[in-house]
């Protein structure tokens, strides 16, 4: 089975935000015969977590496994930090190819609003998930080195939540590859068209300056089309939905009409 972050660009994620292993283990099956890629699998969301295994081991496609800390009804799952972090290594000893470990991480202020020292272009606007504590970004490094011992990836993603120019967005990307995660995840926010057309100037300029698989989109009203164009201009990562339910994030989008878009374009290119 391909890494994660060997996979061919953009690799389509079919997103798993299930209440129990049953419903996950079916919706993988609906994401694999729509043509997804990987899956994406939110383990806060399941009630019967001791079953993760068997989701996994019923999977062609490699597993990306995260916990936002979200019910399926979405309220807050309570776990603490540590705890969080645990259910994702768990899940990487029974076949997670990888785990989601968000910028916030062991800093759970840093999910709401910036924290630290505003020193650099991406501390301005008080971006959320954004951590510059180097004792947290140590203990973020700890896993990221435990989890490679493992044979497994990580996926570094942050979601500041505000509007971000290209080099803010750039030289956030820099900041976080020096924790040497395996794939970046930045989302930014597009309240306009022009915010929505510095997103696909940031998504070129990444690719090139860049080293790490980067995954960036802008969420907001008018960052829909990030979503499909920026993966197109070299973005890893699709994150969609087979089957939209009461769990599924409503941006998101359609697996089966992204993968006749992409196919479609691949034989232009």
């Amino acid at each position: 089975m391909k890494k994660l972050s060997e996979l061919t660009t953009p690799a389509l994620a079919g997103v798993v935000r299930e209440k129990n292993s049953a419903e996950a283990i079916a919706e993988i099956i609906n994401c694999s015969y729509d043509g997804a890629d990987m899956i994406d699998l939110h383990l806060s969301m399941l009630e019967d977590r001791e079953r993760v295994k068997d989701i996994i081991a019923s999977s062609k496609l490699p597993i990306l496994a995260l916990n936002y800390n979200i019910t399926y009804n979405g309220g807050n799952a309570g776990f603490d930090e540590e705890e969080r972090i645990k259910t994702m290594l768990d899940a990487v000893e029974v076949g997670a190819a990888g785990i989601d470990m968000q910028g916030y991480s062991f800093h759970l202020p840093s999910k709401s609003y910036f924290c630290g020292e505003d020193k650099y272009s991406f501390t301005k606007g008080n971006p959320k998930e954004v951590v510059t504590d180097t004792k947290i970004i140590d203990k973020q490094c700890d896993v990221i080195e435990k989890v490679h011992s493992m044979g497994a990836e990580v996926l570094l993603s942050c979601h500041p939540g505000i509007p971000m120019d290209s080099r803010q967005v750039i030289d956030l990307a820099l900041f976080l590859e020096k924790r040497c995660p395996d794939i970046i995840k930045i989302v930014t926010v597009a309240n306009t068209e022009d915010d929505m057309i510095e997103s696909f100037k940031t998504m070129s300029l990444l690719k090139r300056e860049v080293k790490t698989a980067v995954s960036y989109h802008a969420s907001g009203k008018a960052g829909a089309l990030s979503r499909i164009v920026n993966p197109m201009l070299g973005g890893h990562m699709i994150f969609c939905v087979d089957r939209f339910k009461v769990s599924s994030t409503k941006e998101q989008l359609d697996l089966r009409t992204v993968r006749t878009i992409i196919d479609e374009m691949r034989k232009i290119k």
